[in-house]
């Protein structure tokens, strides 16, 4: 995936940003091509939109993945705002969304376009914080309103990343989380046109997860 700065960068936004996440996401980024952008790690987010945009200007290639979190704050925080900044900004394109769940108490959420389960497998309901399919297709997560103003062509769901009772423990390789940035993937070179390409040079990671038609 080659880099032009003549075009905007391409990120994939996650709405997570603690330890265990940062480690699960840098095991998915290696396996799957992308950039990690490490300094967005933090619980809450401590870089401003700004800060952020300049890092990914900064990074080798794309997609950039970048970590937004607001440490369960159900108003708008710093990874609410910085999500705007990145919105409005002409370098940046922000492609898709991993919508983490959470268990954060007075919030809308946000629709999914599909899910990931706790086994890797792409549902097509929101999933809750164990990675458990739920019978809505909205997931609750305390980063997840600031989505309704967000032009984002996709927004995929997940499970606590890095963690779902220990099906993504990054000691275990994060396969729930390398299979979500997988998908993402999948569905983003899908809908750009390129059907018989695959954004990875390796089949999906968790033995469970097969291969999806795509419609």
């Amino acid at each position: 995936m080659e880099r032009s700065d003549a075009r905007p960068r391409r990120v994939i936004v996650v709405t997570d940003g603690d330890g265990v996440a940062a480690r699960a996401l840098s095991i998915a980024a290696k396996r799957t091509g992308c950039s990690l952008l490490r300094q967005s790690r933090g619980n809450p987010t401590r870089l401003s939109g700004v800060e952020l945009v300049r890092c990914i200007q900064a990074a080798p290639s794309d997609p950039v993945i970048l970590m937004l979190d607001d440490n369960g704050d159900p108003h708008e925080a710093a990874g609410e705002s910085a999500l705007r900044v990145l919105d409005a900004h002409p370098a940046v394109e922000i492609a898709a969304i991993l919508a983490v769940a959470s268990h954060t108490k007075g919030v809308r959420g946000t629709a999914v376009d599909f899910s990931v389960d706790r086994r890797g497998r792409r549902v097509d309901s929101a999933v809750d914080k164990d990675g458990y399919p739920t019978r809505s297709h909205v997931i609750a997560g305390d980063t997840l309103d600031a989505l309704q103003g967000v032009d984002v062509p996709l927004i995929v769901g997940i499970g606590d990343i890095g963690k779902m009772g220990g099906c993504d423990a990054p000691g275990r390789g994060a396969p729930v989380t390398t299979s979500a940035v997988e998908w993402v993937l999948m569905e983003l070179y899908w809908r750009a046109g390129n059907r018989h390409l695959h954004p990875v040079q390796r089949p999906p990671t968790t033995r469970t997860t097969q291969p999806h038609t795509m419609r």
